[in-house]
């Protein structure tokens, strides 16, 4: 029997399937009673499950990280698809085809790393160019950059998003920044390489995915940023040439603005062309990543509407569905 994936289960549907744990959570109603909440994943998304009248050895029997046999019944709650598990047995990875829970697979992943390569090395300034070759050729960090998440709940958050993402608004860089003549290209393709660098070492993403002790108390802003100081100097090698003041200060500036607003975490408010781009060219490829998952993964329903999404506050039209 075919795999039934998560983005293709339906209300009352019963299901007994294979999933990731990507976060659970032993809690009480107001009665007392303990329940199990359950975040399930494979690669096609995520989906909640309730575990009603759990027990402390129920909870001890899996952990985040585990693949188990979730059984259950999907259904709506709050227009938005649930199962209730009746069933949670833990299974082993041995017996899993670790393919079902990748977003990207091998060849994916080694496509979006050679075009990395190809858009940092079409650079021509010679300090830019340094600077991210110094960047290539480290194989630990490239390790951890292919494989990192962009985010754990927010936007491509899955292992091998960050590269996802950081391609993506690189290509976006360069279709944009030729229609405003004053923005430095190589510079904005510089920023879109390294705002999220950080997240290497704030995330943590060998199966569930969350934040390192690093991640936690200082975040992945002030990493890249101390990250981009200490390879600047091995630019300064490769090329021969002391890095520019300036040229260092624009990079980090692009890096600690890039969320763009105070409300957002943001340090600084961005303040050179470049950095304005950089801000609202990430924030649009991040929503619309967003959508496009929301599309995708809201199949449950025959409504024309995807259910309500709180971090984009709005509902999105799927219009009639066409076999």
């Amino acid at each position: 029997m075919p795999r039934r994936y998560i983005n293709q289960l339906a209300e009352r549907e019963q299901v007994s399937e294979v999933y990731l744990i990507a976060d659970k959570q032993l809690r009480a109603n107001r009665q007392g009673n303990l329940y199990l909440q359950l975040r399930l994943g494979d690669k096609s998304g995520q989906l909640t499950g309730m575990l009603w009248n759990a027990t402390e050895n129920i909870s001890k029997q899996i952990e985040s990280g585990q693949y188990a046999r979730v059984t259950g019944t999907m259904h709506m709650h709050n227009q938005q698809l649930q199962m209730i598990v009746t069933k949670v047995e833990r299974v082993d990875p041995s017996q899993v085809d670790e393919t079902d829970f990748q977003t990207l697979q091998s060849a994916d992943v080694d496509r979006l790393a050679r075009r990395l390569a190809e858009l940092l090395r079409e650079i021509r300034n010679v300090h830019l160019r340094s600077l991210a070759e110094a960047f290539l050729v480290d194989e630990a960090f490239m390790a951890k950059f292919t494989a990192a998440p962009a985010g754990v709940k927010n936007h491509h958050a899955f292992r091998g998003g960050l590269l996802e993402h950081v391609v993506s608004l690189m290509e976006l860089c360069s279709s944009v920044a030729p229609h405003y003549p004053d923005i430095d290209p190589e510079l904005l393709r510089i920023g879109a390489f390294l705002h999220d660098a950080g997240k290497i070492d704030e995330l943590t993403y060998e199966k569930e995915l969350g934040y390192s002790d690093e991640g936690q108390l200082i975040g992945h802003v002030v990493m890249a940023v101390s990250m981009v100081e200490h390879k600047a100097r091995d630019a300064e090698k490769l090329s021969g040439d002391a890095f520019p003041r300036e040229l260092l200060l624009r990079i980090q500036h692009m890096i600690v603005s890039h969320h763009g607003e105070y409300a957002f975490g943001s340090p600084k408010l961005p303040m050179t062309m470049e950095a304005m781009a950089l801000h609202y060219l990430d924030n649009l490829d991040a929503k619309m990543h967003n959508v496009k998952l929301l599309l995708q993964e809201d199949t449950g329903s025959d409504s024309h509407w995807t259910s309500y999404n709180a971090p984009l506050a709005r509902k999105f039209f799927k219009g009639e569905r066409h076999s």
